[in-house]
């Protein structure tokens, strides 16, 4: 990571395209910004900014510390572990350099959206999504709809205390603990929310059998949130990658959305009577978003795993791109099993498991 980073980093800066010090998520959205994919505005606040404030803050040792002995903790054991350090994190005075760059970007935000308290979703982005087998996908935090600096100031913070909440220090590739190989930093990006009529995940190919002919797509009314932590049942289509024909669909009888509500923040929420067995997605935004995966995947060089939206104009907006390393790493027999990450959601729904269940609320979603 450069030391010369500086704390904020814009998505459309032309040195964001891949910069390590936006961690794994918010490098590969400056790649897509730089390549004319349309993403939604926002920036990072890069692991620079993160370590200054360790640093300031006399925290960056116990950091050291809890994640080198990640790997032998006990799962019971890491809130009586971690206790001094998150305190720390959330308490300590931010440097007055990094709290005003922080203030001053959110603003330019608001100048350039043209609204003010702009809804943002505040993501965790860490440098350890960058190791080989090791999607950290499901583990760091996402709050979506902040609104306001004080508010995105607290959920920068809830952000860092991620890095050592039970997810992370216990999720494990090949029996070892994947935080304790190295001392990896957090950046947070802020991007503006998307007003979503419909949201998903797509994989550029069928999960199930590898067949990279395909893209693979589960849709849902409202916010994307019902998808990744699989509490609403989607809507499913496979795309063939060359005739550009859906050779499968399956409408799901959706009734709840994630959506925002101003008395409840984002919730589940019922849909109306009039969308009630309707597909959430037309044919042509189906098609749309196969050829936009396929741009994707020729881009990079490689299958990939991407989240979007449809904004209620009818645009499609690309949320988060990654490389797909389930299949290339595991038989689907030994996968479709799991259903803790997003990508385990999606492939335990097109293994035939029904995992969708009574839907819960709140803000909080997975990274």
């Amino acid at each position: 990571m450069s030391a010369a980073a500086p704390f904020v980093l814009w998505l459309d800066d032309p040195i964001a395209n891949g910069h390590p010090a936006l961690g794994g998520k918010f490098s590969s959205l400056g790649e897509m910004t730089a390549s004319g994919f349309s993403v939604p505005p926002g920036f990072g606040i890069t692991t620079s900014a993160y370590r200054s404030f360790m640093d300031a803050a006399g925290l960056s040792e116990e950091a050291r510390r809890v994640s080198a002995a990640a790997d032998k903790m006990a799962l019971e054991d890491i809130k009586s572990e971690t206790k001094t350090l998150i305190a720390g994190v959330l308490n300590a005075p931010l440097p007055a350099q990094l709290e005003a760059d922080i203030r001053e970007a959110y603003a330019e935000l608001e100048r350039r959206t043209g609204v003010k308290d702009v809804p943002v979703a505040v993501r965790s982005s860490g440098e350890s999504e960058d190791l080989a087998g090791a999607s950290f996908a499901g583990q760091y935090d996402t709050f979506l709809w902040v609104c306001g600096i004080e508010s995105v100031l607290h959920h920068v913070r809830q952000c860092w205390v991620g890095m050592f909440g039970e997810a992370v220090l216990s999720y494990r590739v090949d029996g070892q603990a994947v935080i304790s190989r190295g001392d990896f930093g957090m950046c947070v990006g802020i991007q503006q929310m998307v007003q979503a009529r419909a949201a998903g995940v797509m994989f550029t190919l069928n999960p199930l059998n590898g067949d990279r002919s395909k893209v693979a797509m589960e849709a849902v009314w409202g916010l994307g949130e019902g998808v990744v932590k699989g509490d609403i049942t989607p809507s499913r289509f496979m795309v063939d990658k060359v005739t550009f024909e859906i050779v499968e669909r399956k409408r799901s009888d959706q009734r709840e959305e994630y959506r925002f509500d101003p008395s409840q923040g984002v919730a589940v929420l019922p849909i109306e009577e009039t969308r009630i067995g309707v597909s959430c997605l037309e044919e042509s935004h189906v098609l749309a978003l196969a050829e936009l995966a396929k741009h994707i995947e020729r881009r990079r060089g490689a299958p990939q795993d991407i989240e979007w939206a449809v904004d209620v104009n009818g645009n499609v907006r690309v949320l988060q791109v990654r490389p797909e390393t389930v299949w290339s790493r595991k038989a689907a027999q030994s996968i479709v099993g799991k259903s803790r990450s997003p990508i385990g959601h999606v492939l335990a729904r097109m293994a035939g498991n029904q995992i969708a269940k009574p839907a819960a609320t709140g803000a909080k979603g997975a990274a």
